[in-house]
């Protein structure tokens, strides 16, 4: 204290200086500037805006650099910003509380924006704060994902196709694909719907009707050939079944015929599923014919059924499909390896009980072979339990107890996988669903 009273007294002028740099700091962090957010003005500290060095917000306290970089008005004393008022109070209570959080209602996309406007890492967010962010973030790639996924619309196609052609195809292949794909555009499109449905079932109710046949045919006649074809006495008992079945290809055969020819996108035409099956249960009947019935093709004419499908359209739930589609293949790899861990625990469980088995026999065992104990172990891990076999020793019990607690727990675990991602894509669709509703709606104003 000596020293330093000698020092003051020895230079008052360095007292005086240390007086007014002092008084001058104080007066800088103690100062208040004023924001200005499309008319919404905010008043805090400088102290507060310098607790980040770096970000812009700090160089608002510099006098030189603020006049430079920002929009400062020296009549008001304001800075003015054309940003957005919810994330800035956030970043505002983060200068002051050190604690970043995510306004509740505000897009991903914006938040994002607004803290690279103001220089501030999104690693700063509170934890509370990183589970809503993450979920939008996941929606947000679900409505992507889906947006990508999905091709171009057909109409869109259909428009651009015909846009400068002015030949009778451009001019008919609107009209023409609507009535065949849309059931509900027209009052023509909807009786052609009706009819494609009563052959669609009628084919399937031939299929069961000509399964029966051909099966009691085999079994109680007992009529057999060393080529396996199949007598042509069943034609001669229901001669009614080829005519009928006849009938209804050749419409199958003329309806995938116009879809396809007028079909705007006709790679996505030939690689739909139900299309392909369509194009495939086109032969059964020809090759019978040619050949005077084969066994076989009662396999093939079991895609008969998947016609059944074609009545989704006029319930119009296709979407839900796409979507279980897509939801497939994005957890394919989860799938993948939950069968992997399945095949794993039937061959441990079955090889286990096999050898159980065969250490401690018994006379009433139903596990005769490893495959019959691989089977046991499928039938007991997917928690079906036929009772065909079963174990009788102690030990066994226990092995099969501890096979299906294994099972249960590999069914149940993949399941809150699947069903989230479904409803994630489910959102999307609908909501791209009712975007293109609204601008349907407002083209059809606007015109």
């Amino acid at each position: 204290m000596h020293l330093t009273i000698l020092c003051h007294l020895s230079h008052p002028d360095r007292r005086i200086h240390w007086q007014l740099q002092g008084a001058r700091i104080m007066k800088s962090t103690r100062e208040k500037i004023t924001l200005n957010f499309r008319g919404i003005r905010y008043k805090t500290y400088a102290s507060t805006l310098q607790a980040f060095p770096g970000t812009k917000l700090s160089r608002l306290t510099g006098p030189q650099e603020a006049s430079t970089e920002f929009d400062y008005d020296p009549n008001t004393g304001e800075f003015f910003f054309d940003r957005d008022t919810r994330v800035f109070e956030e970043v505002l209570n983060y200068c002051r509380t050190k604690h970043l959080h995510c306004p509740q209602y505000i897009c991903k996309s914006v938040l994002e924006e607004e803290l690279a406007f103001w220089e501030i890492s999104e690693a700063a967010l509170a934890p509370c704060c990183w589970q809503r962010l993450s979920d939008m973030e996941s929606q947000q790639e679900d409505l992507a994902l889906w947006e990508d996924s999905k091709d171009e619309d057909d109409q869109a196609l259909l428009a651009q196709v015909g846009r400068g052609n002015n030949s009778c195809r451009a001019q008919w292949q609107p009209r023409i694909w609507t009535l065949f794909e849309k059931p509900f555009s027209s009052g023509s499109a909807k009786v052609l719907a009706a009819i494609s449905l009563v052959f669609n079932i009628g084919i399937c109710i031939l299929f069961i009707k000509k399964a029966d046949v051909e099966i009691e045919f085999f079994v109680y006649g007992h009529e057999y050939n060393s080529t396996d074809t199949v007598l042509n006495e069943i034609h001669k008992y229901f001669p009614y079944l080829i005519p009928l079945e006849f009938f209804c290809i050749l419409w199958f055969l003329f309806e995938f015929s116009v879809r396809l020819t007028f079909c705007p996108n006709k790679k996505k035409f030939l690689t739909s599923p139900l299309n392909i099956a369509d194009f495939i249960s086109l032969f059964p009947i020809f090759i019978e014919l040619c050949t005077h019935g084969q066994a076989w093709l009662g396999f093939v004419r079991a895609l008969y059924t998947l016609k059944l499908l074609k009545i989704l359209k006029l319930i119009e739930i296709p979407l839900m499909f796409q979507v279980l589609s897509y939801t497939s293949r994005s957890v394919f790899r989860e799938i993948f390896i939950f069968i992997i861990i399945f095949i794993f625990e039937s061959l441990f469980f079955g090889i286990l009980m096999f050898y159980t088995e065969v250490l401690y026999p018994v006379p009433e065992s139903y596990f005769e072979s490893i495959s019959s104990c691989i089977w046991w172990a499928v039938i007991t891990l997917t928690t079906v339990g036929y009772g065909d076999s079963y174990p009788i020793t102690e030990f066994s019990q226990v092995i099969a107890a501890c096979a299906a607690l294994c099972g249960v727990l590999t069914i149940v675990i993949p399941i809150p996988i699947f069903l989230i991602k479904f409803k994630g894509y489910y959102d999307a669709a609908v909501i791209k669903e009712r975007r293109k509703r609204k601008m349907e709606q407002a083209a059809m104003l606007s015109s």
